[in-house]
């Protein structure tokens, strides 16, 4: 049975006496604090922090994080509390035990929502101490490594868990050791007749290509050696869930994955990196477009390495992997060889960057975590934002930006700053213009080109693929819809409240205090945009502020003569909204009906539907088009036309002579000589559609014209 005395052996390699002795109190503490206690497996329960404390020791963290892998459980399971943990072991290890604190009695299904407050709390604590997270993956693994003991839906509950959020975070960090082992076992846990199979086949296959792989092995290892270069050639195992995925996802046999050779160059330097390269290029053919270089191109949690795909003898695969010490010490720890190097009281560029990158994603996330609107919305916009496959693009200076797979122009301009994404119009990728809803490409320079008065669009949201960017689309377009309802809701108020000759301007702050207060809103703007969205009665809260003010019984609506309408001008936004049924357009005489939550539906005033909608009086309003009106608005129509060819093009060419443009067009043939065309068009006003019917009625072969909309 590992003990105290072991780890404290082990920590001798690495820790100062005074730090080990502060780590065996934190100890001799939790035994105390945890005296009685066991685990599911009957062990006694300070087993399982001295076991994550191990794990950590493997890492090279410093005393700090063991002395919190030892504690990490007193505050939640032993009523001890963070203060009195502070005064015995000061207030740094005090703050990781409570960012690290297990999250207790929580249920994957029935409780996500618990689940994902308590991943935003973690990330609150990652973002004082990144340690933080370290800690709680080193319990997490424990925890998988004795999952035996549990029931079978909670270990698929923790292991769907850890696949989904630990593991991912793992991989982000850059911590590839306890990646693979946690993917491994949730794998287990998960699909325990797969995993068990496949592990069976692995065993079976490196037992017949054993020979195979010590012969690629040695003829690399002797054509360094002819060069000259300091190089030690080693086999690279696949581990059961990436066999599994790769066999799900490319469809792939077990023996076509099993076919491929990996093998991984540890040497002394980047020079000897790139000169091992030509060396194995040389010995056997490169396959074209494998290549990948991650040493002058580092992934995003810091990792570093050359990568190629080569043609062995008789066409078999060979993967190779050159990287130096350093480089193999951060591919397995991460952002833990920042404390690696720490340790040793030397400096590291590349831990210092994996710590600066890290820091830098966790700041991500709190921006993230302010935008969500809720908290399981945040836990998703983390699961899209882990582990992603990676890009490169330049910006116009040259920096490097890497995003994930599939991402847009929009991504791009997101992620160089939120501002400039919000206001982008349009985009260069390599000098020319392209549209913002492209994909990138690895290698591209982009230049986003944006306006002062821009604002993001809600379709934007079916194309982007990165958290940041959806999260803060949808922050701004709350924020734009919040403007926009209390722009209307004032305007509404102002229109009700002069029919009593007053408005809110005018109006003293004491009845609008009490109003507040009866409808339990914390603010003006508030009850303003509860207006502007149609959740409340403009005319019925006008009549309750005035009562307020007089303390007496004012006349009625009816009694009181209308004012005059509402100015629109099609340039509102998210809180006026343009009816379908009927697609009004500029000089159609046109009524507003107050939806809740959507603000003001602008309908013809001859449409069917308003019919059921005048039963509420109250939530209809006149309406009249502003004479700044100059946006485009689609209207539908229906021809009937002689077919004959060439038609579509004949009627481009002249709704575009018009100076509009076509939305949609669909054609139906009616018999083998008349077409039904359902056009949709994009004009300014009535009279602009007037003047393309009079062009379209010209055409001598087109009969009956009719604009759609009861």
């Amino acid at each position: 049975m590992f003990t105290i005395d072991d780890l404290a052996d082990r920590l001798g390699g690495y820790l100062p006496q005074d730090e080990i002795q502060q780590v065996k109190r934190a100890f001799y503490y939790a035994e105390q604090a945890h005296d009685g206690q066991r685990r599911r497996s009957g062990e006694p329960y300070v087993t399982h922090p001295l076991a994550v404390a191990n794990i950590l020791a493997n890492m090279h963290m410093d005393h700090q994080s063991l002395m919190a892998a030892m504690l990490h459980d007193v505050i939640e399971d032993t009523g001890v509390a963070k203060e009195a943990l502070g005064e015995q072991f000061g207030k740094p290890v005090a703050e990781l035990v409570d960012g690290v604190s297990k999250l207790t009695q929580i249920t994957f299904e029935d409780k996500a929502v618990a689940q994902a407050e308590n991943f935003q709390k973690m990330v609150l604590a990652m973002s004082r101490d990144i340690r933080v997270i370290i800690v709680k993956l080193a319990d997490r693994l424990h925890n998988m490594r004795t999952l035996g003991a549990l029931r079978p839906e909670k270990k698929r509950r923790i292991a769907r868990e850890t696949l989904e959020i630990y593991a991912r975070i793992a991989s982000r960090l850059g911590i590839n050791t306890i990646r693979v082992e946690l993917e491994d076992l949730s794998f287990q846990a998960l699909h325990p007749m797969r995993a068990e199979r496949i592990k069976r086949a692995v065993a079976s296959a490196r037992g017949h290509r054993r020979s195979t792989i010590r012969q690629v092995q040695n003829s690399l290892q002797k054509s360094l050696d002819d060069e000259g270069l300091n190089g030690s050639v080693v086999g690279r195992q696949k581990h059961l869930l990436s066999i599994y995925r790769k066999m799900r996802d490319q469809r792939k046999s077990f023996a076509e994955i099993m076919d491929v050779f990996g093998f991984r160059i540890i040497t002394e330097d980047v020079d000897s990196c790139y000169r091992i390269l030509g060396v194995v290029h040389n010995l056997y053919k490169p396959v074209p477009g494998r290549f990948k270089d991650y040493i002058a191109i580092p992934k995003a949690n810091g990792y570093q390495s050359l990568h190629t795909t080569l043609f062995g003898s008789g066409g078999m695969p060979i993967e190779v992997q050159i990287r130096t010490r350093e480089m193999e010490a951060m591919a397995n720890n991460g952002i833990a060889a920042h404390w690696l190097y720490k340790a040793g009281q030397t400096e590291h560029p590349i831990a210092e960057g994996s710590h600066a990158r890290a820091r830098a994603w966790v700041k991500g996330l709190l921006e993230m975590q302010r935008h969500a609107g809720d908290s399981l919305e945040f836990i998703e916009h983390v699961k899209n934002d882990l582990f992603p496959d990676d890009i490169y693009v330049f910006t116009p200076k040259g920096d490097i930006m890497e995003l994930p797979q599939g991402a847009t122009v929009i991504d791009f301009a997101y992620s160089v700053h939120t501002d400039i994404g919000n206001s982008c119009i349009a985009c260069r990728i390599d000098r020319h213009l392209a549209p913002l809803s492209t994909r990138l490409q690895s290698g591209q320079t982009l230049e986003i080109i944006t306006a002062p008065g821009a604002r993001p669009n809600l379709a934007w949201l079916n194309v982007v693929v990165t958290a940041k960017a959806r999260s803060a689309i949808r922050h701004a377009l709350k924020h734009q819809q919040h403007t926009e309802a209390v722009q209307l809701g004032r305007r509404l108020l102002n229109k009700a409240l002069a029919e009593f000759e007053t408005s809110l301007e005018e109006l003293p702050a004491k009845p609008l205090d009490v109003l507040l207060d009866e409808l339990e809103l914390k603010s003006e703007d508030a009850l303003l945009e509860s207006i502007g969205l149609g959740t409340r009665v403009a005319h019925v809260v006008s009549r309750r502020l005035v009562d307020l003010q007089h303390g007496e019984p004012v006349p009625s609506r009816s009694e009181r003569q209308a004012q005059g309408p509402i100015l629109i001008s099609g340039a509102e936004g998210m809180v006026i909204k343009f009816a379908r049924c009927c697609h009004p357009l500029p000089g159609d005489p046109v009524i507003g009906h107050l939806s809740a939550g959507k603000g003001i539906v602008v309908h013809r005033d001859e449409c069917r539907n308003l019919a059921e909608l005048k039963s509420d009086p109250d939530k209809l309003f006149a309406l009249e088009w502003s004479d700044q009106a100059d946006e485009d608005f689609p209207v539908p129509l229906r021809l009937e036309i002689e077919s004959r060819r060439g038609l579509v093009a004949e009627l481009a060419s002249l709704v575009t002579d018009a100076d509009a443009n076509i939305e949609r067009i669909g054609i139906e043939e009616r018999d083998a000589r008349l077409s039904i065309v359902n056009l949709t068009l994009a004009v300014r006003n009535r009279v602009h559609l007037a003047r393309i019917i009079k062009r379209l009625r010209n055409l001598s072969h087109v009969g009956r014209i009719t604009r759609l909309g009861n």
